[in-house]
């Protein structure tokens, strides 16, 4: 068997308390209660880990840093009424980055084969400077520049398959060729960015297009055929996984048809990429049911050999 990281923390769910909002406190209990009822149980539980002010600044400005501590810490309402912050945001985005980077040490140390990151606010749509898509800070390109600068790995790959466009990681990721972010999104779709056109520095960037209404089959082989295969190209020393688990047929906010299974297949056909070191981070993932019956699934094949 693998030995696989979990990170969690009960500050997770002091951020975004907003009544109504999909991107609620309670994806995190619903993940714990499906692991629970799947008889899974970690490995190693990650240790807490706040992200500094230089694993935040690899990838984000100043300005951006300072917007989203200052609004946190006010409790001043933000501009985009999708992407709610409070007092109790800033320290569970701190540790959704600090996980992450935490995660990867533990992987890069040989103390566990693979990891997951159960924490929120997500990341994939923060850019360098712009809050956006229920995303503070970019946690997967936070540890992926970690990984480059403190890690000594030479080649990083990101494979993003929430059901919407990582636009928040092309951006800061685009032009940068030790690392190699493909995305399988719907298209179009929110947030209307990654057309397959758009390739990055010397090829890096791969945008995976789904059409609506696809299913496993299709999901399965846009990966063994388009993804996998870049990856053996690029030859990454780790492999970062933005898991949104919101491509599932019962999601509310995307026309896919995936079924909880299909994240166990999924997740079996990439853990040969860079020898199985993997980290794995939450994105999305809005109906709680899909939610923690597919995190199960991601785990139980995470821990598999």
């Amino acid at each position: 068997m693998a030995r696989t990281g979990f990170f969690q923390c009960e500050e997770a769910e002091r951020h975004n308390k907003q009544a109504g909002h999909p991107e609620a406190p309670a994806r995190m209990a619903a993940i714990r209660h499906a692991m629970e009822a799947a008889g899974i149980e970690p490995d190693i539980h990650v240790e807490k880990r706040r992200a500094t002010l230089d694993d935040l600044s690899r990838c984000h400005t100043q300005d951006h840093i300072g917007l989203v501590q200052r609004h946190c810490m006010s409790g001043e309402a933000f501009p985009d009424p999708d992407t709610n912050m409070g007092p109790g945001s800033w320290d569970a985005a701190l540790l959704a980055a600090g996980g992450a980077i935490e995660s990867a040490k533990l992987v890069l140390s040989g103390a566990c084969d693979n990891a997951f990151s159960a924490m929120r606010p997500p990341g994939h749509h923060a850019e360098r400077n712009k809050v956006m898509g229920f995303c503070l800070f970019n946690n997967v390109a936070i540890a992926a520049r970690w990984l480059r600068a403190e890690g000594g790995v030479k080649r990083v790959a990101i494979l993003d398959w929430d059901v919407h466009h990582g636009n928040g990681t092309q951006d800061i990721t685009y032009n940068d060729d030790t690392i190699f972010y493909c995305s399988m999104h719907e298209y179009p779709h929110y947030p209307g960015t990654g057309h397959p056109a758009e390739h990055g520095k010397k090829n890096t960037n791969l945008n995976v297009c789904m059409s609506v209404d696809c299913g496993p089959d299709a999901w399965m082989a846009a990966l063994e055929e388009d993804v996998l295969p870049a990856f053996e190209n690029f030859d990454p020393d780790f492999l970062l996984i933005s898991s949104g688990f919101d491509a599932h047929r019962l999601d509310p906010l995307a026309s896919q048809r995936l079924e909880s299974e299909t994240y166990k297949d999924m997740t079996r056909a990439v853990k040969k990429v860079a020898n199985g070191r993997i980290v794995s981070l939450l994105e999305g993932g809005y109906n709680l049911q899909a939610l923690g019956e597919s995190v199960a699934y991601h785990l139980h094949e995470l821990q598999r050999d």
